[in-house]
């Protein structure tokens, strides 16, 4: 997940086409992220814009009913970054403005550097598109050399990305658990100072100022500024050298996510016990009453990775038909390996000559899901299912006979609840063989597909720990098609 940090203070003009400019940045560059926006306090029409995007996009706002400052936006934000994560160790954080001068586009680069090991990125200022003062030239080239940090050139650009366990071991060591002491430009400066010490890799990447797109004057007053760089200089000095103290004081460890080690151990030992492993493989034999007319294949294809989570890529494939009717459809779906949530789902069917695909991208981190073809986005679920995971994830749950369970996990907010009803036991016959059975009926109320509530479909699942489908019995359009277990395999065991 990344957390993009935007602090704001009568931005009216701009604060709306840097938050579009976000979304446009992770539509171009698929990654799950979310905006945290401070308003602190703003006069103008800041707060209507912010609740117009906040309708629209994966967004959070934070108000400020008195002006705390700049500085103090930023740390509220970071903080709040640091509550949303459960994985401090991969999830980062970017700290972007919301006057233009930061380009939007940098993120990308950014972002790269922190999957491929940096701990922390810095956007420094190289180039300058637009008219300013020689007065603010000048005291933005003077500003960086009264406030070193080694390995920074520019420490008051104020967009950086971190890796959130770097902020968290910043904090720790911060003074009653404040980050920052100073403002402006002098607060950037002491972020960096604060957090380098406990960064294993710093990279820059530069990056162009706007001042051409901002719709204000600058704030900024360049002596003024000047005067505190001087002022903060003993503080941004004390702050870097205070952490490094400490962190040659203590053992030398990895970076670990402890505080949530605990529910990271959980998550493991609940994903070894899936019934289902990489490479297993079931063909169905698909029968309309006596007629032999299609097969049909579920199968866990491998591992990927999608946005930087590992996911188990799974399949289901129907083909067949008679007469006058032929259907052709598959259905794939991304699921996280830790948390058997949904990632991408991908839908494709030919029924009778009329084609239609249904292409979905989902972001549970950040609660929303995007589908291909339309230009916005939909609230979804914290932990969301497709149409193919859940014919996997039927298997995880305990099954009582005549138990019914709903459970809130369709990715479709308004299609929720699944419906599981355990109707009964059963020895079944198959072409593979004979098998103890339960025998469920899952439906969506307002889903569509085999898990329409109209299809009345029931699922025959094996009675032992693999839970695996044996038969699968559903209505369609021109009559009830019943799928019975041919062949299962897994690798080595064929």
């Amino acid at each position: 997940m990344i957390y993009v940090c935007v602090p704001v203070h009568d931005e009216a003009k701009t604060a709306g086409l840097v938050l579009w400019k976000v979304r446009q940045v992770f539509t171009a560059f698929p990654r799950e992220y979310q905006l945290l926006v401070c308003n602190d306090a703003s006069t103008d029409d800041t707060g209507d814009v912010l609740a117009t995007y906040a309708r629209v996009l994966p967004m959070e706002v934070v108000t400020h009913r008195e002006r705390r400052g700049y500085a103090k936006s930023v740390e509220t934000l970071l903080q709040l970054a640091l509550e949303r994560t459960d994985r401090a160790k991969r999830d980062c954080a970017i700290v972007l403005h919301a006057d233009f001068v930061h380009s939007p586009d940098a993120m990308e680069e950014m972002v790269k550097r922190l999957e491929s090991g940096a701990d922390l990125v810095v956007a420094e200022q190289t180039r300058a598109a637009g008219a300013v003062s020689r007065a603010y030239r000048w005291a933005r080239r003077l500003a960086p050399r009264l406030l070193p940090v080694p390995g920074v050139r520019d420490t008051v650009s104020g967009f950086v990305a971190l890796r959130l366990i770097v902020l968290r071991q910043a904090l720790k060591q911060a003074a009653a658990g404040t980050l920052l002491s100073t403002d402006g430009w002098s607060a950037n400066a002491e972020l960096l100072a604060r957090l380098a010490p406990h960064s294993r890799r710093t990279d820059t990447v530069a990056s162009m100022a706007r001042y051409d797109l901002q719709q204000r004057p600058s704030r900024a007053r360049p002596w003024e500024r000047l005067v505190q760089a001087w002022k903060a200089r003993r503080v941004i000095k004390a702050a870097h050298v205070a952490a490094l103290a400490l962190l040659l004081a203590s053992p030398l460890r990895s970076q670990n996510d402890s505080a949530h080690g605990a529910a990271h151990a959980t998550v493991t030992a609940a994903a070894t016990v899936v019934p289902f492993s990489v490479g297993e493989r079931m063909l169905y034999q698909a029968n309309y009453g006596p007629f032999h007319i299609g097969q049909a294949t579920m199968e866990v294809v491998g591992l990927d990775t999608i946005r930087g989570a590992e996911t188990v890529h799974l399949r289901f494939h129907i083909a067949g038909g008679a007469l006058w009717y032929h259907l052709d459809q598959s259905m794939e779906s991304w699921v996280g390996k830790s948390d058997f949530r949904s990632r991408q789902f991908r839908q494709d069917t030919d029924e009778r000559g009329h084609v239609w695909h249904h292409y979905y991208d989902i972001f549970p981190d950040s609660g929303f899901y995007r589908e291909q073809g339309v230009d916005s986005t939909f609230p979804t679920i914290a932990d969301p299912l497709d149409d193919a995971s859940f014919l996997y994830w039927i298997r995880t749950v305990p099954l009582e006979v005549g138990k019914r369970y709903e459970y809130n996990r369709y990715f479709r907010p308004d299609r929720n609840p699944v419906i599981i009803q355990v109707l009964r036991r059963e020895r079944v016959s198959l072409p593979a063989g004979k098998f103890n059975a339960i025998v469920v009926r899952p439906y969506i109320p307002k889903g569509r597909g085999i898990l329409a509530e109209k299809s009345e479909t029931q699922m025959y699942l094996s009675d032992d720990d693999r839970h695996m489908m044996l038969a699968l019995v559903s209505t369609f359009s021109f009559g009830t098609v019943t799928m019975r277990l041919k062949e299962y395999s897994v690798p080595g065991h064929p």
